[in-house]
């Protein structure tokens, strides 16, 4: 197999599987165990939940850095090029990189059929190898019990929140989906839980390995104040660090924050972080396309918020943001996700909708949206036949003081926003 590019080899691997998705982990544990890949000498962190796990993921690897450890981090889907789910100290893997793992990976899997994302998950470990880093921080793609990224054992399991989302692989339920999601939990290792309300199945799973469970509004709180947070742990794994006052705000939502100082804490006797640097870390991270909020005379919001549980999230934001105008929506949304719901979750704040289907497998039809926004019983929408087309037409009807709002999917914001501000790209290549 002789591919120079990067894009050359993602056109080749999305042709070779039978389908997107196919979860398990035989096939790529076992290219996995060939490779040499299963067992870091560094801690591994481990990321799953329905929403959050990006923004947990950048707070663990800025605090982290902010320490002076080198991190490795993989996390998906990424908004404009494959490079971004691979960083190492925050800078992304070149083109180079993934070539020489893609091919690595082709030599070993012999007869193997591979999906994907278990060739990006495979090639970040390769990628991560060729670096002396001291800690990885590995986002799960799906679910979480036969996701690719479990072919690792977690030194500290996290998942974020449980919300509807993937029914057709995870199950109806959030006891179905939760179940599914502690199967990163690992026996005798820490599994903490961003969820106020963890249903019993992610409980009792930690309870039957005995993993021990440290959970959000039990365990550990945080609480706002009108210029900083604050955070405490009700049981102390052996350190000082478990009290924090007068903690600097970001743009990322407090309750992912108060998940990554848990983690945080949990491996604070293998990787000692002091206070200063929880603060530069916190005030530092960054997360493209989540309340991404450009400044001007029509404000422009970007948040790849992508199913029900996070549009209302988004909701909440927006209702917390002054505008002293109207509201302009550009949305659209992949086929498989609950779109009726999303829109009712947030048209109380929206004044106008553009919206068009995506392009893609995955993408809504224009008559799969025109369905939602009626089940939904949401007017006030207009129809383009593309999301910029969509976007042009808010950007020329908005005035100043009114807000444009961006979102709906990855693909969405991406699409958008790589248009019209592609310096939000905002990448550091090695």
């Amino acid at each position: 197999m002789h591919l120079s590019t990067v894009n050359e080899w993602i056109a080749w691997i999305e042709s070779i599987h039978i389908t997107e998705i196919e979860l398990g982990l035989d096939r790529v544990k076992a290219v996995g165990a060939s490779l040499g890949v299963l067992t870091p000498s560094c801690p591994v962190i481990i990321v799953g939940g329905t929403n959050g796990k990006g923004s947990t993921v950048a707070g663990l690897e800025a605090i982290y850095r902010a320490a002076g450890y080198r991190a490795g981090t993989f996390t998906s889907p990424f908004l404009f090029k494959l490079n971004e789910e691979v960083r190492i100290d925050g800078i992304i893997a070149r083109d180079e990189e993934f070539c020489a793992a893609f091919a690595k990976i082709e030599a070993a899997r012999g007869d193997i059929s591979l999906t994907p994302f278990e060739f990006y998950t495979l090639a970040a470990l390769l990628i991560f190898q060729t670096y002396p880093l001291e800690v990885l921080i590995l986002e799960v793609g799906l679910g979480g019990r036969l996701d690719a990224v479990n072919i690792m054992d977690a030194d500290v399991a996290v998942v974020t929140t449980i919300s509807i989302d993937h029914v057709s692989y995870l199950g109806s339920t959030r006891e179905q989906i939760a179940y599914e999601k502690a199967g990163i939990f690992r026996q005798g290792k820490p599994a903490i839980c961003g969820d106020f309300i963890p249903p019993s199945t992610l409980t009792g799973y930690a309870a039957t390995i005995v993993a021990p469970f440290f959970c959000q509004g039990q365990n550990f709180h945080f609480e706002v104040n009108p210029q900083d947070w604050s955070w405490h742990c009700t049981i102390s794994p052996n350190t000082s660090a478990a009290d924090y006052e007068h903690l600097p705000f970001n743009t990322l939502v407090a309750q992912n924050m108060s998940t990554v100082l848990m983690a945080i804490t949990l491996l604070q006797p293998r990787l000692p972080v002091p206070r200063d640097a929880i603060d530069k870390g916190l005030t530092a991270v960054n997360l493209p396309g989540r309340i991404q909020i450009l400044a001007g005379p029509v404000t422009e919001i970007y948040d790849v918020s992508h199913n029900p549980a996070a549009v209302a999230l988004l909701a909440d934001r927006l209702a917390h943001l002054p505008c002293s105008g109207k509201t302009h929506a550009v949305f659209s949304m992949l086929a498989d996700k609950d779109i009726a719901e999303s829109i009712k979750n947030i048209s109380s704040q929206i004044d106008i909708w553009y919206t068009a289907p995506l392009t893609g497998k995955r993408a809504a039809t224009t008559e799969q949206l025109q369905q939602a926004f009626q089940q939904a019983d949401v007017g006030n929408v207009k129809f383009f036949s593309s999301i910029l087309e969509a976007y042009d037409q808010a950007a020329s009807s908005a005035a100043q003081g009114d807000r444009i709002i961006v979102f709906g999917s990855f693909h969405t914001v991406a699409d958008v926003l790589d248009s019209v501000n592609p310096s939000s790209r905002g990448m550091s290549v090695r």
